[in-house]
């Protein structure tokens, strides 16, 4: 299913991420070397992000090779460009020029993303949306406060309501919104919204590091030889002192 209206409200100017203030990251405990959460991960991703964001550094030849999904189903699925090629690289189509001057600023690409923020500050920040009839798009988030996009995922989380807990700050005691929890609207329970999100920041982690996982792998090979070469070097410096002392 493809919703692109949804993410074409997602740009006004602070659309670009910020840090909040102190705050704890819930873990992502993602699999990168699990390739059907990859698959899942990356149709949520063009189906709810891509309107906006691109992955500029990523093909969609390299992620539908790397991940397993045959070209046909990757053209009819994930490439919502007529005009794309499988080996063209995952560029939206919205000028950024244009978007810079409509809403001050383009949206950002988030091919690096998972790099630059870590898994579990993405995991946390796309579980910690709340509504907020004060801003713009009606919503605020826990980790990254007057956020400047909207709750592109509400529809599959349900309206996340705020949970309040009283602190002392600066000698008065304060209402602050310490965390979230959804209604009943939405498309998935809890567990499967938080599932669904891990599976979009392991993409986005994949997105980020391509070749993570086969450098994982040529390094353990790579650590095995230096053994063995270790082993065989210690062996051949003790034959060739051996008549000298």
């Amino acid at each position: 299913m493809k919703k692109l209206f949804i993410l074409l409200f997602a740009l006004v100017p602070a659309l670009g991420f910020a840090a909040g203030g102190h705050f704890t990251l819930d873990k992502a405990n993602n699999d990168i070397r699990d390739k059907e959460s990859l698959q899942r991960g990356a149709q949520t991703y063009m189906n709810y992000c891509f309107a906006c964001h691109s992955t500029q550094y990523q093909r969609y030849e390299r992620v539908a090779t790397d991940l397993d999904i045959p070209i046909d189903l990757m053209r009819e699925n994930l490439m919502f460009d007529s005009e794309a090629v499988v080996g063209d690289l995952m560029v939206n189509n919205m000028p950024a020029e244009d978007a810079a001057k409509w809403f001050g600023v383009a949206p950002p690409d988030l091919t690096l993303t998972a790099r630059v923020r870590g898994v579990d500050w993405l995991y946390t920040y796309l579980r910690s949306f709340y509504e907020d009839p004060s801003r713009p798009f009606g919503v605020n988030n826990v980790i990254f406060p007057s956020v400047g996009m909207p709750h592109v995922l509400q529809e599959l989380q349900g309206v996340p309501k705020p949970v309040f807990e009283t602190q002392v700050i600066d000698g008065q005691e304060q209402q602050v919104v310490v965390g979230v929890k959804a209604d009943s609207t939405g498309e998935l329970s809890q567990s499967e919204y938080d599932d669904t999100v891990r599976d979009l920041v392991n993409f986005l982690e994949y997105a980020g590091d391509p070749v993570q996982v086969e450098r994982e792998n040529l390094g353990i090979w790579v650590l095995l030889f230096l053994v063995l070469f270790t082993g065989v070097s210690y062996l051949l410096y003790k034959e060739y002192w051996r008549d000298i002392h």
